[in-house]
């Protein structure tokens, strides 16, 4: 069974920076997409970046050169630097896996809240 532990997670004041981590139960993320999704209260939860099997990434647009996703060399883990955090940042992050063969929307950790104060 995926096991996906986040860490990282923190208060930071607007400008800071945070490295979230994922580690995963095994080198799960040389053979499924990983990525890391935002809640903030009261919206729903959405994809912040997301890093495939053959190192391609996607961002979201709120993002973009503002956060970089990347994985370890042994593909056990993923990371998510971010950079010139904003307060519409404040969310609880939660790291996914999605193995291609599978349906749904894959395996959650249990979430690292980030909050970014003004």
């Amino acid at each position: 069974q995926v096991q996906l532990v986040e860490s990282g997670g923190g208060l930071v004041q607007a400008g800071g920076s945070l490295r979230l981590s994922c580690a995963a139960s095994g080198s799960i993320f040389s053979i499924s997409t990983g990525g890391w999704y935002r809640q903030a209260p009261g919206k729903q939860r959405e994809l912040v970046a997301s890093i495939a099997r053959d190192g391609s990434t996607i961002y979201a647009d709120s993002v973009k050169d503002r956060f970089t996703i990347s994985r370890g060399n042994a593909k056990d883990t993923v990371f998510l630097q971010m950079d010139s955090l904003r307060p519409e940042d404040t969310a609880v992050y939660y790291c996914n896996s999605r193995f291609p063969w599978e349906p749904g929307t894959g395996h959650w950790g249990q979430g690292t809240q980030v909050t970014v104060s003004s």
